[in-house]
Protein backbone atom coordinates (compact mmCIF):
# COMPACT_ATOMS: atom_id res chain seq x y z
CA UNK A 1 0.00 0.00 0.00
CA UNK A 2 1.54 3.45 -1.40
CA UNK A 3 1.32 6.36 0.99
CA UNK A 4 -1.38 8.37 -0.76
CA UNK A 5 -3.91 4.80 -0.93
CA UNK A 6 -7.30 4.91 -0.44
CA UNK A 7 -6.84 4.63 3.45
CA UNK A 8 -5.44 7.75 4.21
CA UNK A 9 -8.54 9.94 4.41
CA UNK A 10 -11.26 11.64 2.45
CA UNK A 11 -10.35 11.05 -0.97
CA UNK A 12 -11.89 14.83 -3.01
CA UNK A 13 -11.72 13.16 -6.11
CA UNK A 14 -14.43 10.27 -5.36
CA UNK A 15 -16.70 13.43 -4.06
CA UNK A 16 -16.08 15.31 -6.70
CA UNK A 17 -17.44 12.37 -9.43
CA UNK A 18 -20.41 11.57 -6.91
CA UNK A 19 -20.94 16.14 -6.97
CA UNK A 20 -20.43 15.73 -11.13
CA UNK A 21 -22.49 12.59 -11.44
CA UNK A 22 -25.64 14.36 -9.34
CA UNK A 23 -25.84 17.25 -11.24
CA UNK A 24 -25.37 15.75 -14.64
CA UNK A 25 -28.24 13.52 -13.88
CA UNK A 26 -30.32 16.47 -13.47
CA UNK A 27 -28.66 18.16 -16.71
CA UNK A 28 -29.47 15.28 -18.88
CA UNK A 29 -32.79 15.16 -17.67
CA UNK A 30 -33.32 18.43 -18.77
CA UNK A 31 -32.40 18.38 -21.86
CA UNK A 32 -35.40 16.26 -23.35
CA UNK A 33 -38.48 17.27 -23.78
CA UNK A 34 -41.73 16.39 -21.51
CA UNK A 35 -42.34 12.55 -22.89
CA UNK A 36 -38.42 12.23 -22.97
CA UNK A 37 -37.93 13.31 -26.96
CA UNK A 38 -35.29 15.19 -28.71
CA UNK A 39 -37.25 18.08 -29.43
CA UNK A 40 -38.74 16.63 -32.72
CA UNK A 41 -40.99 19.30 -33.38
CA UNK A 42 -38.05 21.97 -33.35
CA UNK A 43 -36.08 23.13 -35.76
CA UNK A 44 -32.44 21.17 -36.18
CA UNK A 45 -30.90 24.63 -35.30
CA UNK A 46 -32.57 25.08 -32.07
CA UNK A 47 -31.46 21.26 -31.14
CA UNK A 48 -28.11 21.91 -31.78
CA UNK A 49 -27.17 23.69 -27.95
CA UNK A 50 -29.34 21.30 -26.58
CA UNK A 51 -28.04 17.79 -27.64
CA UNK A 52 -24.71 19.03 -27.81
CA UNK A 53 -24.54 19.93 -24.21
CA UNK A 54 -26.41 16.85 -23.50
CA UNK A 55 -23.77 14.99 -24.94
CA UNK A 56 -21.29 16.57 -22.53
CA UNK A 57 -23.52 15.64 -19.43
CA UNK A 58 -23.93 11.87 -20.90
CA UNK A 59 -20.44 11.53 -19.47
CA UNK A 60 -21.76 11.00 -15.99
CA UNK A 61 -24.22 7.99 -16.97
CA UNK A 62 -25.88 5.87 -14.63
CA UNK A 63 -22.87 3.78 -14.94
CA UNK A 64 -20.56 5.98 -13.09
CA UNK A 65 -22.63 6.50 -9.95
CA UNK A 66 -22.48 2.40 -10.22
CA UNK A 67 -19.06 2.45 -10.40
CA UNK A 68 -18.72 4.76 -7.51
CA UNK A 69 -20.94 3.07 -5.41
CA UNK A 70 -18.94 -0.02 -6.21
CA UNK A 71 -15.71 1.43 -5.24
CA UNK A 72 -16.92 3.31 -1.96
CA UNK A 73 -17.96 -0.65 -1.00
CA UNK A 74 -14.32 -2.22 -1.99
CA UNK A 75 -12.58 0.39 -0.18
CA UNK A 76 -14.72 0.14 3.01
CA UNK A 77 -14.56 -3.55 3.24
CA UNK A 78 -10.41 -3.05 2.97
CA UNK A 79 -10.92 -1.07 6.25
CA UNK A 80 -13.44 -3.09 7.94
CA UNK A 81 -13.67 -6.70 6.81
CA UNK A 82 -17.47 -8.12 6.89
CA UNK A 83 -19.28 -11.32 6.15
CA UNK A 84 -20.94 -11.55 2.55
CA UNK A 85 -24.44 -12.25 4.55
CA UNK A 86 -23.52 -8.75 6.61
CA UNK A 87 -22.62 -6.51 3.36
CA UNK A 88 -25.66 -7.97 2.29
CA UNK A 89 -27.70 -6.76 4.93
CA UNK A 90 -25.99 -3.59 5.44
CA UNK A 91 -26.59 -3.03 1.68
CA UNK A 92 -30.54 -3.76 1.40
CA UNK A 93 -31.11 -1.37 4.62
CA UNK A 94 -28.73 1.39 2.71
CA UNK A 95 -30.03 1.06 -0.45
CA UNK A 96 -33.93 -1.10 -0.48
CA UNK A 97 -35.56 1.22 2.16
CA UNK A 98 -35.13 4.87 0.80
CA UNK A 99 -36.27 2.54 -2.68
CA UNK A 100 -39.45 1.72 -1.15
CA UNK A 101 -40.20 4.42 0.64
CA UNK A 102 -39.71 6.84 -3.29
CA UNK A 103 -41.31 3.86 -5.19
CA UNK A 104 -44.54 4.78 -2.77
CA UNK A 105 -44.44 8.96 -3.47
CA UNK A 106 -43.72 8.32 -7.30
CA UNK A 107 -46.36 5.87 -7.82
CA UNK A 108 -48.76 8.39 -5.88
CA UNK A 109 -46.86 11.54 -7.59
CA UNK A 110 -46.91 10.36 -10.74
CA UNK A 111 -50.95 11.33 -10.69
CA UNK A 112 -49.88 15.18 -10.54
CA UNK A 113 -48.12 14.80 -13.91
CA UNK A 114 -50.98 12.54 -15.25
CA UNK A 115 -53.39 14.87 -14.54
CA UNK A 116 -51.69 18.11 -16.45
CA UNK A 117 -50.65 15.87 -19.29
CA UNK A 118 -54.11 14.52 -19.44
CA UNK A 119 -53.51 10.80 -18.98
CA UNK A 120 -54.34 10.23 -15.47
CA UNK A 121 -56.63 7.36 -16.49
CA UNK A 122 -53.55 4.78 -17.72
CA UNK A 123 -51.49 6.19 -14.32
CA UNK A 124 -54.96 4.98 -12.17
CA UNK A 125 -55.10 2.04 -13.97
CA UNK A 126 -51.57 1.37 -13.30
CA UNK A 127 -51.30 1.41 -9.56
CA UNK A 128 -54.58 -0.92 -9.15
CA UNK A 129 -52.55 -3.22 -11.34
CA UNK A 130 -50.19 -6.29 -9.42
CA UNK A 131 -47.81 -6.85 -12.40
CA UNK A 132 -47.32 -2.35 -12.82
CA UNK A 133 -46.28 -2.84 -8.77
CA UNK A 134 -44.02 -5.55 -9.80
CA UNK A 135 -42.07 -3.52 -12.23
CA UNK A 136 -42.07 -0.64 -10.13
CA UNK A 137 -40.60 -2.86 -7.10
CA UNK A 138 -38.10 -5.51 -8.59
CA UNK A 139 -37.19 -3.00 -11.54
CA UNK A 140 -37.61 0.62 -10.24
CA UNK A 141 -40.06 1.85 -12.99
CA UNK A 142 -42.24 3.78 -11.52
CA UNK A 143 -39.90 6.62 -12.38
CA UNK A 144 -37.58 7.23 -15.78
CA UNK A 145 -34.42 7.31 -12.70
CA UNK A 146 -35.45 4.67 -9.97
CA UNK A 147 -33.71 1.83 -12.22
CA UNK A 148 -30.78 2.79 -10.15
CA UNK A 149 -31.45 1.20 -7.11
CA UNK A 150 -32.27 -2.13 -7.75
CA UNK A 151 -29.78 -2.51 -10.69
CA UNK A 152 -26.94 -1.25 -8.10
CA UNK A 153 -28.14 -3.70 -5.64
CA UNK A 154 -28.28 -6.92 -7.57
CA UNK A 155 -24.67 -6.05 -9.07
CA UNK A 156 -23.53 -6.00 -5.12
CA UNK A 157 -24.66 -9.50 -4.72
CA UNK A 158 -21.45 -9.86 -6.87
CA UNK A 159 -18.87 -7.96 -4.63
CA UNK A 160 -16.64 -11.29 -4.01
CA UNK A 161 -16.06 -10.96 -7.93
CA UNK A 162 -15.00 -7.39 -8.11
CA UNK A 163 -12.62 -7.98 -5.36
CA UNK A 164 -10.75 -10.67 -7.30
CA UNK A 165 -9.79 -7.58 -9.81
CA UNK A 166 -8.57 -5.80 -6.98
CA UNK A 167 -6.23 -8.46 -7.13
CA UNK A 168 -5.65 -9.33 -10.89
CA UNK A 169 -6.08 -6.08 -12.35
CA UNK A 170 -6.48 -7.48 -15.96
CA UNK A 171 -9.70 -8.66 -15.27
CA UNK A 172 -11.17 -5.06 -15.46
CA UNK A 173 -10.77 -5.78 -19.00
CA UNK A 174 -14.28 -7.64 -18.85
CA UNK A 175 -15.87 -4.73 -18.99
CA UNK A 176 -15.12 -5.11 -22.55
CA UNK A 177 -16.73 -8.56 -22.83
CA UNK A 178 -19.71 -7.64 -20.77
CA UNK A 179 -20.52 -4.41 -23.09
CA UNK A 180 -20.01 -6.88 -26.28
CA UNK A 181 -22.34 -9.44 -24.52
CA UNK A 182 -25.26 -6.11 -24.13
CA UNK A 183 -24.67 -5.00 -27.71
CA UNK A 184 -25.44 -8.55 -29.04
CA UNK A 185 -27.93 -9.77 -27.22
CA UNK A 186 -29.68 -6.54 -26.33
CA UNK A 187 -31.28 -6.68 -30.26
CA UNK A 188 -32.38 -10.43 -29.86
CA UNK A 189 -34.38 -10.08 -26.38
CA UNK A 190 -36.32 -7.13 -27.61
CA UNK A 191 -37.13 -9.32 -30.74
CA UNK A 192 -38.05 -12.14 -28.63
CA UNK A 193 -39.84 -10.66 -25.78
CA UNK A 194 -41.79 -7.12 -27.22
CA UNK A 195 -45.20 -6.86 -26.29
CA UNK A 196 -44.84 -9.59 -23.21
CA UNK A 197 -44.79 -8.29 -19.60
CA UNK A 198 -41.22 -10.73 -19.64
CA UNK A 199 -39.13 -7.77 -21.44
CA UNK A 200 -38.63 -5.62 -18.74
CA UNK A 201 -37.28 -8.27 -16.88
CA UNK A 202 -35.44 -10.20 -19.06
CA UNK A 203 -33.48 -6.81 -20.38
CA UNK A 204 -32.87 -5.63 -16.57
CA UNK A 205 -31.48 -9.18 -16.23
CA UNK A 206 -29.04 -9.09 -19.46
CA UNK A 207 -27.80 -5.07 -17.76
CA UNK A 208 -27.16 -7.46 -14.62
CA UNK A 209 -24.96 -9.62 -15.86
CA UNK A 210 -23.33 -7.54 -18.55
CA UNK A 211 -22.90 -4.74 -16.10
CA UNK A 212 -21.04 -6.97 -14.03
CA UNK A 213 -17.74 -5.89 -16.34
CA UNK A 214 -17.99 -2.42 -14.22
CA UNK A 215 -17.46 -3.97 -10.95
CA UNK A 216 -14.45 -5.85 -12.38
CA UNK A 217 -12.88 -2.39 -14.06
CA UNK A 218 -13.90 -0.94 -10.63
CA UNK A 219 -11.84 -3.27 -8.92
CA UNK A 220 -9.51 -3.34 -11.14
CA UNK A 221 -8.86 0.56 -10.69
CA UNK A 222 -8.74 0.13 -6.70
CA UNK A 223 -6.24 -2.44 -7.44
CA UNK A 224 -3.78 -0.05 -9.82
CA UNK A 225 -4.12 2.47 -7.24
CA UNK A 226 -2.83 0.63 -4.56
CA UNK A 227 0.12 -0.75 -6.62
CA UNK A 228 1.21 3.07 -8.14
CA UNK A 229 2.66 6.16 -7.10
CA UNK A 230 1.37 9.49 -8.43
CA UNK A 231 4.42 9.17 -10.39
CA UNK A 232 3.03 6.83 -12.35
CA UNK A 233 -0.49 7.87 -12.14
CA UNK A 234 0.15 11.33 -13.72
CA UNK A 235 1.89 9.64 -16.89
CA UNK A 236 -1.38 8.08 -17.35
CA UNK A 237 -3.21 11.17 -17.87
CA UNK A 238 -2.08 12.22 -22.11
CA UNK A 239 -3.42 8.82 -22.97
CA UNK A 240 -6.54 9.37 -21.10
CA UNK A 241 -7.37 12.40 -22.40
CA UNK A 242 -6.79 10.82 -26.14
CA UNK A 243 -8.55 8.33 -25.73
CA UNK A 244 -11.85 10.52 -23.82
CA UNK A 245 -11.09 13.07 -26.83
CA UNK A 246 -11.64 10.11 -29.37
CA UNK A 247 -14.83 8.92 -27.31
CA UNK A 248 -16.15 12.19 -27.62
CA UNK A 249 -15.47 12.56 -31.10
CA UNK A 250 -17.98 9.56 -31.90
CA UNK A 251 -20.84 10.81 -29.55
CA UNK A 252 -20.51 13.81 -31.24
CA UNK A 253 -21.33 12.14 -34.86
CA UNK A 254 -24.20 10.47 -33.43
CA UNK A 255 -25.37 13.89 -31.77
CA UNK A 256 -25.21 15.33 -35.09
CA UNK A 257 -27.93 12.20 -36.41
CA UNK A 258 -30.36 13.33 -33.35
CA UNK A 259 -30.06 17.15 -33.96
CA UNK A 260 -30.69 16.64 -37.50
CA UNK A 261 -33.54 13.68 -37.26
CA UNK A 262 -34.96 14.77 -33.63
CA UNK A 263 -35.06 11.28 -32.77
CA UNK A 264 -32.57 9.56 -30.26
CA UNK A 265 -29.92 7.02 -32.31
CA UNK A 266 -30.07 3.69 -30.50
CA UNK A 267 -28.83 1.64 -33.49
CA UNK A 268 -24.94 3.66 -33.58
CA UNK A 269 -22.07 0.95 -32.80
CA UNK A 270 -19.53 3.79 -32.31
CA UNK A 271 -21.98 6.32 -29.91
CA UNK A 272 -22.91 2.69 -27.90
CA UNK A 273 -19.07 1.99 -27.32
CA UNK A 274 -18.38 6.20 -26.81
CA UNK A 275 -20.99 6.33 -24.34
CA UNK A 276 -20.94 3.59 -22.40
CA UNK A 277 -16.86 3.49 -21.92
CA UNK A 278 -16.63 7.01 -21.35
CA UNK A 279 -18.10 6.16 -17.22
CA UNK A 280 -14.38 3.85 -17.37
CA UNK A 281 -12.33 6.84 -18.96
CA UNK A 282 -13.87 9.97 -16.38
CA UNK A 283 -13.22 7.36 -13.03
CA UNK A 284 -9.87 6.97 -14.74
CA UNK A 285 -9.04 10.27 -15.85
CA UNK A 286 -9.75 11.63 -12.23
CA UNK A 287 -8.00 8.79 -10.70
CA UNK A 288 -4.92 10.18 -12.38
CA UNK A 289 -5.69 13.59 -10.89
CA UNK A 290 -6.24 12.34 -7.40
CA UNK A 291 -3.41 13.96 -6.22
CA UNK A 292 -4.15 17.25 -6.95
CA UNK A 293 -5.57 19.89 -4.56
CA UNK A 294 -9.09 19.26 -4.61
CA UNK A 295 -11.67 22.46 -3.42
CA UNK A 296 -12.86 21.16 0.29
CA UNK A 297 -16.51 22.07 -0.66
CA UNK A 298 -16.90 19.55 -3.12
CA UNK A 299 -16.87 17.08 -0.03
CA UNK A 300 -19.40 19.06 2.05
CA UNK A 301 -21.66 18.95 -1.44
CA UNK A 302 -21.50 15.59 -2.47
CA UNK A 303 -23.01 13.94 0.54
CA UNK A 304 -26.07 15.65 -1.32
CA UNK A 305 -25.58 13.82 -4.79
CA UNK A 306 -27.86 10.47 -4.01
CA UNK A 307 -30.74 13.11 -2.60
CA UNK A 308 -30.27 14.79 -5.84
CA UNK A 309 -30.28 11.62 -7.76
CA UNK A 310 -33.34 10.67 -6.09
CA UNK A 311 -35.29 13.96 -5.94
CA UNK A 312 -35.18 16.35 -9.25
CA UNK A 313 -37.65 14.22 -10.59
CA UNK A 314 -39.90 16.47 -8.38
CA UNK A 315 -39.32 19.76 -9.31
CA UNK A 316 -38.53 18.64 -12.96
CA UNK A 317 -42.38 17.48 -13.43
CA UNK A 318 -43.27 20.68 -11.66
CA UNK A 319 -41.43 22.74 -14.08
CA UNK A 320 -42.39 20.52 -17.15
CA UNK A 321 -46.01 21.53 -16.29
CA UNK A 322 -45.94 24.94 -15.86
CA UNK A 323 -44.03 25.08 -19.27
CA UNK A 324 -46.87 23.13 -20.97
CA UNK A 325 -48.07 24.95 -23.99
CA UNK A 326 -46.05 27.85 -23.60
CA UNK A 327 -44.13 28.98 -26.38
CA UNK A 328 -40.63 28.45 -25.58
CA UNK A 329 -37.31 27.39 -27.43
CA UNK A 330 -35.55 24.11 -26.56
CA UNK A 331 -32.91 26.20 -25.09
CA UNK A 332 -35.12 28.17 -23.04
CA UNK A 333 -36.98 25.35 -22.04
CA UNK A 334 -33.47 23.71 -20.58
CA UNK A 335 -32.39 26.53 -18.46
CA UNK A 336 -35.49 27.44 -16.98
CA UNK A 337 -36.09 24.20 -16.20
CA UNK A 338 -32.27 23.74 -14.95
CA UNK A 339 -32.44 27.05 -12.88
CA UNK A 340 -35.66 25.45 -11.10
CA UNK A 341 -34.68 21.86 -10.64
CA UNK A 342 -31.42 22.23 -9.81
CA UNK A 343 -31.36 24.38 -6.81
CA UNK A 344 -35.04 23.60 -5.44
CA UNK A 345 -34.14 19.89 -5.31
CA UNK A 346 -30.46 20.89 -3.76
CA UNK A 347 -32.71 22.77 -0.95
CA UNK A 348 -35.30 20.10 -0.66
CA UNK A 349 -32.64 17.43 0.05
CA UNK A 350 -30.46 19.83 2.51
CA UNK A 351 -34.07 19.94 4.40
CA UNK A 352 -34.95 16.52 4.38
CA UNK A 353 -30.93 15.95 5.54
CA UNK A 354 -31.55 18.44 8.80
CA UNK A 355 -34.47 15.84 10.33
CA UNK A 356 -33.74 12.57 11.72
CA UNK A 357 -36.94 11.30 10.77
CA UNK A 358 -36.47 11.87 6.92
CA UNK A 359 -32.77 12.12 6.78
CA UNK A 360 -32.36 8.25 5.52
CA UNK A 361 -34.74 8.97 2.97
CA UNK A 362 -32.10 10.80 1.23
CA UNK A 363 -28.87 8.24 2.49
CA UNK A 364 -27.90 10.29 4.98
CA UNK A 365 -28.57 9.57 8.75
CA UNK A 366 -29.68 6.50 11.02
CA UNK A 367 -32.30 4.33 8.77
CA UNK A 368 -35.43 3.12 10.44
CA UNK A 369 -35.55 0.20 12.51
CA UNK A 370 -36.58 -2.68 10.63
CA UNK A 371 -35.72 -6.48 12.84
CA UNK A 372 -35.60 -8.54 9.60
CA UNK A 373 -32.96 -6.08 7.71
CA UNK A 374 -30.90 -5.47 10.81
CA UNK A 375 -29.59 -8.79 11.98
CA UNK A 376 -30.39 -8.11 15.82
CA UNK A 377 -28.52 -3.99 16.26
CA UNK A 378 -29.64 -1.14 15.33
CA UNK A 379 -27.56 1.67 14.20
Amino acid sequence: MVADGPETGRQIWIDALRLFAGVSMVGLHVTADAHGQPFPDADPAARLAPMVLRALLYTARTELFLMISILLLLMALARRPRSYGSVLREQARRLLIPFVFWTAVYAVYNLLKALAFGYETQVLAALSSPVTWGGYLLLGDVKYHMHFIPTLFALLVFFPLFRLAEHWPLLGLTVVLGLVLKQVLDPVMYKMFWGTEALGYVVRGLKVVSYLGYGMATGAVLGLWRRTTVVQRETWLGPIVVVALALFTLKFMATAEVVATGRWVFDNPFSYWADYLMPVALLLLCLSLAHKAWPAWISRASKYAFGLYLCHPIFLDLAEMALAGRTVSPSQSIALEFLWTLPMTGLFVVALSRHRMTAWTVGLGPLPYLPLLWNGQKA
